[in-house]
């Protein structure tokens, strides 16, 4: 077997060679070495090994995933320290969310990358994997109800204003400690025994067992399904549309009566601010949950489907790129979610004027007073 190894990564990596074949019968299992073998589920014998370059070129793709990860998310938790302005408990939300999504770049891009340049496998042993898994369900899940909350806080703001439920710090503060205790809580379990984390596609990354027959496996597997997919996709769809709802209510109600008093508009210039600053965030809030959908759709889908569904569909490929496109959604958050607000703006426009963002100081200025009036 080590013989077979041996040629089929000569035929694989070969630089004077014309092919990158590898001999019949070979598995994506054969090229790693033997004290990785136990790791690996036999689900990946059925498969020839792919081709090195796709190592080469996710590789490359998550240094540069890791860099805007990087510098997103940490420019808004530097502007967050820096400017006394940002720091509502709104921003807290959204502090979070750019924690969260760099503490997964700083845990699981290096170790991936290192394993796409370094063989082609998981060359980090059965702790590392276990850690790699861990993590990346941890911060991934935690990014996940931390845009829940964010719902929450934009529901509570625009549907709930009457009701006593604006923000304060103290309930953002619990917020965030129910994120991070939430994602602990279904991420444990592996270490236990319900489950188990291991090296899943390409065999440059781990995640939670999804492949085995096992009642044990489906039901943990289940229960990432309800409490990491479809109960957030439920809060989030409900604060959504009851914040729709309740904008499409208030700007009929205003119509009607400005009809009846024969005036164009009975909304002064700062509720007319203040409700445009609403409901551009709420929309800002929406088109990041359509991204979310989109990115953590792919993997749910391949979960369910090895659990039960065919699981020769289940290629190495197949499995890999979900979990590539589930990444980038901690690059693209700090983007809609804090620098394309304006307060976020101003404070970057003041803090690094090389930037090249120029937001009207005057809009800063409205949008605060109708910040501090909404949490106040």
């Amino acid at each position: 077997m080590i013989g077979v190894r041996n040629m089929s990564k000569a035929l694989a990596y070969s630089s004077s060679g014309h092919t990158w074949g590898y001999p019949e019968g070979v598995s994506i299992v054969d090229t790693v070495p033997d004290e990785i073998k136990p790791l690996i589920h036999p689900h990946w014998q059925n498969f020839p090994p792919v081709n090195p370059m796709w190592h080469y070129l996710l590789g490359v793709i998550f240094v540069f995933l890791g860099f805007l990860n990087f510098c997103g998310n940490g420019l808004v938790i530097y502007l967050f320290s820096c400017k006394k302005t940002l720091r509502s408990p709104a921003n807290m939300l959204v502090v979070n969310l750019s924690f969260a999504d760099l503490m997964m770049m700083l845990t699981q891009f290096p170790m991936y990358i290192y394993n796409c340049f370094s063989g082609g496998y998981w060359a980090l042993g059965e702790f590392g994997c276990q850690f790699h898994a861990f993590t990346g369900a941890l911060t991934g899940d935690t990014a996940l109800l931390t845009l829940v909350a964010i719902g929450y806080d934009r529901y509570s703001v625009i549907v709930k204003a009457f009701d006593g439920g604006h923000m304060t710090a103290g309930k953002a503060f619990l917020l965030i400690l129910l994120c991070w205790g939430y994602s602990c809580l279904l991420a444990i379990w592996p270490f236990f025994g319900w489950s188990a984390y291991i090296p899943e596609g390409i065999l440059t990354s781990c995640s939670f067992d999804y492949l085995s027959d096992s009642w044990n496996t489906k039901s943990f597997g289940l229960l990432l399904f309800i409490g990491c997919f479809c109960l957030p996709l439920t809060l989030i769809i409900f604060f959504y549309s009851q914040i729709v709802g309740a904008i499409r209510a208030h700007e009929k109600a205003l119509r009607e009566q400005a009809k009846k008093m024969n005036v164009e508009n009975l909304r002064s210039n700062v509720d007319a601010n203040k409700q445009s600053n609403e409901v551009r965030i709420a929309k800002v809030a929406v088109a990041n949950v359509g991204l979310w959908l989109c990115t953590w759709t792919p993997y749910a889908y391949i979960v369910m489907s090895a659990m039960f569904g065919d699981k020769s569909l289940i290629t190495p490929l197949v499995s890999a790129l979900p979990g590539l496109i589930l990444k980038t959604a901690s690059c693209y958050n700090p983007i809609m979610f804090a620098i394309s607000h304006p307060k976020f703006r101003l404070a970057l426009q003041e803090t690094l004027p090389w930037f090249c963002i120029h937001e009207p100081k005057e809009n800063d200025t409205t949008s605060t007073k109708t910040t501090e009036a909404k949490e106040g």
